[in-house]
């Protein structure tokens, strides 16, 4: 059994740990705050745009009167699916409990679904970079020949600290350019929805053919458990975060204004030069408000990994605490048997 000076040293050393976790979980809550208002920020342009194109889609000739196709490919029917680019949205840095591994789960299982097609891989965020490199090998999207049937052809890190439109933006020309090329046949998107503290998933969502403008096509969804949304919940409570969802119905009232305004609206530039503006935009700002909540949602995982880290730090003190005040008592007792024993024997 330790000694005393040893029990000390233990605890003094699980003190100076929880209070590193206490402040990285306050650290985080903050973060998250400042995340929660940057998606909020963003939804309305998201909102706006996602209803401008509603409005042209529904109001302008979409079909090629010669040919009878739609005038954008990103707007063409769901073509069979050879090769599938799958986006994957991770993070930078660990200490977020499961946040990361959650996230990598949902694209392996759907590569299993995809058994018999072709799958591109981009990597956007250094943990699952590093993850997806250990198991599949890194192609090229200029080389004609494959790696193997799955393979790497993007890896974007470093982008997620601070999200920035124009990068996200550089990466949807990318996938779009290659899309219309028909070089791959449907884009996903693999990222952990975020809309409060306690509502969060883990979902596949189809980006590319756009086909249901401003709804979220959801192929597949993880949804938390009851016990990791209460773990969730209480480190909120501790470190002063807002359970519910932000109000943002003033927002989409004013949003869906526009649409179903009842008005012709003449376009003096023909629908193809609209569509071909508007279209990538849409795209991009879809995986922009995605990184941001993915960002959101990491922080919130991190919040809650170091509550429950300073939970077990407590336990551990606590633990060591009961362990010292027995060594020392039997040590006391040791004591007083010595001296009794020495003044029994005079």
């Amino acid at each position: 059994m330790a000694n005393v000076l040893d029990l000390r040293r233990r605890i003094r050393s699980v003190k100076n740990t929880r209070q590193i976790t206490k402040a990285m979980k306050m650290v985080s809550a903050a973060k998250l705050r400042r995340a929660q208002e940057r998606a909020l920020q963003a939804r309305p342009f998201a909102q706006m745009l996602t209803n401008v194109l509603q409005s042209v889609v529904s109001r302008a000739e979409l079909l090629d009167p010669e040919t009878g196709m739609p005038l954008h490919p990103l707007l063409r029917e769901t073509r069979p699916e050879k090769t599938v680019l799958i986006i994957i949205v991770t993070g930078d840095r660990g200490l977020a409990g499961a946040f990361n591994s959650n996230v990598l789960k949902a694209p392996l299982r759907f590569i299993d679904y995809l058994a018999d097609k072709n799958i591109d891989v981009v990597a956007i965020g250094r943990k699952g970079r590093d993850f997806l490199r250990r198991r599949f090998p890194v192609g090229s999207i200029d080389e004609p020949e494959r790696k193997g049937r799955v393979q790497i052809v993007g890896e974007y890190v470093n982008i997620l600290s601070k999200v920035e439109f124009d990068a996200v933006e550089e990466i949807a020309e990318k996938i779009i350019k290659r899309y219309c090329r028909e070089d791959i046949d449907g884009v996903y998107l693999v990222f952990n929805e975020f809309k409060s503290v306690i509502s969060q998933r883990v979902i596949v969502q189809r980006i590319l053919p756009v086909q249901d403008i401003g709804r979220r096509v959801v192929t597949q969804a993880d949804e938390f458990s009851k016990e990791e949304r209460e773990r969730m919940a209480q480190a909120a409570k501790t470190a002063g975060v807002s359970l519910q969802a932000p109000e943002t119905s003033a927002i989409d009232r004013k949003a869906v204004e526009f649409a179903a305004a009842p008005v012709d609206y003449i376009y003096e530039q023909p629908a193809g030069e609209l569509l071909n503006g508007l279209l990538p935009r849409y795209v991009a700002v879809q995986l922009y408000q995605s990184l941001l909540e993915s960002v959101a949602a990491e922080h919130a995982a991190r919040m809650t990994a170091m509550d429950s880290a300073t939970n077990n730090a407590n336990d551990v003190i606590d633990s060591l605490t009961l362990t010292l005040n027995r060594v020392r008592q039997a040590a006391i007792t040791k004591e007083i048997i010595e001296i009794v024993s020495g003044a029994a024997a005079l």
